[in-house]
């Protein structure tokens, strides 16, 4: 039996007009194997959650280099427990103080990849944290 790839929706929430390193992630995935469906830029929460929930997504990853990370993830997160989908993973990366990341991961985000961190790292966590059991 084949299992159908992993979906993820790669979003840039917000004001933030820099999407390079959402758009290499992106590629980095899609090149993994996984489907990935691109949001594009300034997309509301709302718009981010009503996407993955329409695209049966696995996954969100958030891009968010403008300094409203906490708001942006926390109302992300929301939104899913409303929509009854929290079985959504999100994880993301950014500009997001070091100070910030256990945080961010007590409201639920399971993961958080800082500058720097390589494609194959990410690709890697996203093989292992979200395959499907065969």
């Amino acid at each position: 039996m084949t299992s159908s790839p992993l979906r993820v929706v790669v979003a840039k929430p917000g004001l933030d007009g820099h999407d390079r390193g959402a758009k290499v992630v992106a590629r980095a995935l899609r090149d993994a194997g996984v489907e990935v469906i691109y949001t594009g830029l300034h997309q509301t929460p709302e718009q981010i959650v009503a996407a993955a929930v329409a695209e049966d997504a696995d996954a969100i990853g958030l891009s968010v280099l403008s300094g409203a990370h906490l708001t942006l993830f926390r109302r992300v997160l929301d939104l899913l427990a409303d929509q009854d989908a929290r079985d959504i993973v999100v994880f993301g990366g950014g500009i997001i103080p070091e100070d910030d990341i256990p945080v961010l991961k007590e409201m639920g985000v399971a993961e958080v990849f800082t500058p720097g961190t390589s494609t194959s790292s990410i690709t890697r966590w996203v093989d292992e944290h979200l395959a499907q059991p065969a």
